[in-house]
């Protein structure tokens, strides 16, 4: 499964994120919304406002979120 993170600089949600998967042994893709307008355009529709959205398979989720991320090894 592939997972992808929607993330920006200095956010701090993020980078818990990435170093929660990190510490999981979990392999991910970052991409930058500041810097990527379809990736912004594509969190949007999926109706999310803020960042990091994580997208795991069919599953996805905004913020940082343990419970989540543990679920996934």
């Amino acid at each position: 499964m592939s997972i992808i993170v929607y993330s920006k600089p200095a956010c701090v949600q993020c980078t818990a994120t990435t170093r929660a998967l990190d510490r999981q042994g979990i392999g991910y893709k970052v991409i930058d919304v500041s810097t990527d307008s379809t990736a912004l355009a594509l969190v949007k529709e999926m109706g999310y406002q803020q960042v990091p959205v994580v997208v795991a398979g069919e599953r996805h989720w905004a913020g940082f979120r343990p419970d989540m991320i543990s679920s996934l090894s």
